[in-house]
């Protein structure tokens, strides 16, 4: 069994619990109580029960808390899922979206939603759903627009004949 890992010594127990009365964070105030008890030479069984967790997450706070001190007992934000596009990918499609299609080469005369998907797949390789198109237009600062349907033979001047006056 190896030896325990050392704390830093540019701080102590008083100065900790002092840091752990003045955090908002409630998870960081435990973990700073915790190894306060490491500094006043209890062992790290008894921080373990202080803080409510195993010996093994005490040693991975003494780590953070060496690396980053006080700041890294702090709880981080989880990184997430990747975004499905990268930067390259997403001004390609503002290009395309903006040039608007050409009907001999895309084989449409308007970008619909699937459309775009397959332009997508056929160009980076990337498999996309037209949900998911749609949000990335919409993080781009497109909206969805749709024409008014007219008959391509409506003769404006013949509706006006047509209109009530008063």
């Amino acid at each position: 069994m190896g030896a325990a890992i050392g704390l830093r010594d540019d701080f102590d127990a008083a100065g900790l619990r002092r840091l752990a009365r003045t955090t908002k964070s409630a998870n960081q105030g435990r973990r700073l109580l915790a190894l306060a008890e490491i500094y006043d030479g209890a062992n790290r069984s008894d921080a373990a029960r202080i803080g409510g967790v195993t010996l093994q997450i005490v040693r991975d706070w003494v780590v953070r808390f060496n690396a980053r001190g006080p700041a890294g007992l702090l709880d981080g934000k989880a990184p997430g899922k990747p975004p499905l596009l990268n930067d390259i990918q997403r001004q390609a499609l503002a290009e395309v979206v903006e040039s608007g299609p050409i009907p001999e080469i895309h084989g449409v005369v308007r970008w619909r939603l699937i459309d775009l998907a397959r332009w997508l797949h056929d160009e980076f390789g990337v498999s996309l759903t037209e949900t998911t198109v749609g949000r990335e237009l919409k993080k781009l600062g497109y909206v969805k627009l749709t024409v008014r349907p007219r008959h391509h033979a409506q003769n404006e001047y013949a509706m006006e004949a047509f209109k009530k006056i008063p």
